[in-house]
């Protein structure tokens, strides 16, 4: 059986090369900033996040269990979004969790199509979103977590999460009908 480029990182990473982590942060560094700028909101909590995130993944290595191909990218990815968490229950209070806007229901037939919004567009749309909505969007999302699991990871009832993530879609389909608005202004 041959050994992948990812096991072979992962040997040198558990030797703790240093220039094994150099090429981990390097090969990984931007998909990690991706994940985490999807939860943090600002260059410098991003940056500290991540700072975090690396020391983690530095001391924990040792725990990783190599699975195949992508176990070392799920392995960071999920040490990020861990650590994203941990921020935002840090620096935010539980209001923030709560519903903070009334956002009137959007029939699903409304919904419109995301293939047309392009990804940075849509990204940027999600940064936007209020921190309890982004989070639990992002979790539900992204990391395709159950409500049960959300509640349990943000200390919250399973229906606010339920609750925060009908509201963020039904901000976000607001916010694509404006863009969409806008680029049919824009261009006739």
């Amino acid at each position: 059986m041959e050994i992948s480029k990812e096991q072979i990182l992962v040997n040198r990473l558990l030797k703790k090369e240093e220039t094994a982590w150099k090429e981990l942060f390097g090969a990984y560094s931007g998909n990690l900033t991706y994940v985490c700028s999807r939860y943090i909101t600002g260059r410098d909590n991003v940056h500290d996040v991540l700072q975090n995130s690396f020391i983690k993944m530095f001391n924990s290595i040792g725990s990783f269990e190599y699975r195949g191909e992508g176990s070392l990218k799920a392995w960071l990815t999920r040490i990020v979004v861990n650590e994203s968490l941990k921020h935002l229950k840090q620096n935010m209070n539980s209001g923030n969790f709560t519903d903070v806007l009334e956002i009137p229901d959007v029939p699903n037939e409304e919904e419109p199509n995301l293939e047309e919004i392009p990804k940075p567009v849509m990204m940027e749309m999600i940064r936007q979103l209020p921190d309890g909505y982004r989070t639990v969007f992002n979790l539900f999302v992204f990391e395709r977590k159950s409500h049960k699991e959300i509640a349990e990871d943000l200390g919250i009832a399973e229906n606010s999460s339920a609750s925060q993530l009908h509201r963020a879609k039904a901000m976000l389909v607001r916010k694509v009908n404006e863009y969409k608005m806008s680029k049919k202004a824009q261009y006739g």
